[in-house]
This record gives C-alpha cells, sequence and structure tokens, in this order.
C-alpha cells in the first residue's frame, strides 16, 4: 500500500484497540516532522541552519504535500515553527485518509457519560503489521533500512514513544535502542545520496524532539 510517511507514522501512532494516539499531547509537532520528511524524500525541501528551503520542481501530485510545500514556501520560518504551522489540523486530515484507505475506523465514545470523543481503532491491521515486522528487522535482527524506514524510526525514538510502538515481551531493549541511535544519527547511510537526505531528516527529527520537549514542559508548567 502506497501511503506517505506522515500516514504511516500516524498509523502506528494509533494504538490499534483504544484508536488514541501516542503522544497526543504533541501530535501536531510530530506529524508536522513527518510530513517535512515526506517532502525531503522527494527531493523537494532543504533544511539549512536559518529554517526550510523549498527546491526546484513542480508542485506535488499529492494534495497534503502540495498544500505542506505552498505554507512553506509563503515565507521564511524557523523549522520549529514551521512545525506548528503545518501540524495544525493535520491529524484529522490523516486519519480521514487512513479511514478512506479502510485501514481504521471511526467510534465515537462519551467520556464520564458527558464528552464525547472520537477514536480510531484499527479496522485492517495487515498494512500496520508488515510497518512493524519491518521496524523489528532493522532494529532488533539489525537489517540495514531504506530511507522511509529509517526516517519513521527516527522520529518515533525522537518523540520517546518507539517503546510504546514497537514492543514485545522478548526485545532485547538495550538493542533495540542503541540500534535506534544509530539510525537517527544516520551511522547506517553509505551512499552520498542517502547521507544527504538523512542531514535533512536529522534537522527535522531534532527539531521535532525540540519542540515535542518545549510543549511537553509548557503543559506541565501550565497544570
Amino acid at each position: 500500500m502506497d501511503l506517505l510517511i506522515v500516514e504511516d507514522f500516524m498509523l502506528l501512532l494509533l494504538d490499534d484497540d483504544s484508536g488514541s494516539p501516542a503522544g497526543a499531547g504533541t501530535l501536531h509537532y510530530s506529524l508536522g516532522g513527518a510530513l517535512l520528511v515526506d517532502l525531503a524524500l522527494q527531493g523537494r525541501i532543504e533544511i539549512e541552519s536559518k529554517g526550510v528551503t523549498v527546491l526546484p520542481g513542480p508542485p506535488p501530485d499529492d494534495p497534503l504535500l502540495a498544500d505542506a510545500l505552498e505554507k512553506i514556501g509563503e515565507k521564511r520560518r524557523s523549522t520549529h515553527s514551521l512545525l506548528f504551522v503545518l501540524g495544525q489540523g493535520l491529524s484529522d486530515k490523516v486519519t480521514e485518509r487512513l479511514l478512506e484507505r479502510g485501514l481504521i475506523r471511526r467510534e465515537q465514545r462519551k467520556f464520564l457519560g458527558l464528552f464525547r470523543t472520537t477514536t480510531w481503532p484499527a479496522d485492517d491491521a495487515r498494512h500496520e503489521a508488515e510497518l512493524r515486522a519491518g521496524l523489528e528487522r532493522v532494529l532488533v535482527h539489525g537489517d540495514d533500512p531504506d530511507a522511509r524506514t529509517a526516517a519513521i524510526i527516527a522520529l518515533l525514538n525522537s518523540i520517546n514513544v518507539l517503546y510504546i510502538v514497537v514492543s514485545g515481551p522478548d526485545f532485547p531493549w538495550r538493542v533495540v535502542a542503541k540500534r535506534a541511535y544509530e539510525i537517527q544519527q544516520g551511522d547506517w547511510a553509505g551512499d552520498p545520496a542517502t547521507q544527504a537526505v538523512m542531514t535533512t531528516n536529522a534537522g527535522i527529527v531534532a527539531a521535532t524532539a525540540s519542540a515535542v520537549a518545549v510543549a511537553a514542559a509548557t503543559g506541565v508548567a501550565n497544570s
């Protein structure tokens, strides 16, 4: 199934049974980061010290990517600010796309018998199972990842939800944590083209982790 990274990322964050996402409080930042990774892997953007630069090329065919690229090109923003801008309302758009593909279903429940909430439990878990199996081959068995898989692992690790998303009773977590760190640093990349992509991804991942940390700290301070 040909999904964007931001769609696969959201699918992995959603708990199959409860339909609630891991890292919900800072979801707009992490999804914004995943959307930037999509554009980076398609060679449409580049991370620089002062922010994100749009590279020459036709508009993406996918409307979600095209809209993101247009927002990036509106004015110069820091990567941190851009994550917030891109992430606004993004979870709703991505879950609707996953719903249309039949991967999740919409359930409405009442919290404390008063407040209505919407959750997104799994409906067809086969694609997600393939994703998780691919992550396990890389993290546990030491397979070399492609740029897409490496980016997903780096994003999950940067927002501290990898242990939630990829779990198992016999997982060697020390090995997994070390491997995830290596991938996040781009140490696995051998060819120059992949290294260039991962350098851009590293900037996105670092900005995402920073934004999530700040948002989480602000939430604690205000609670």
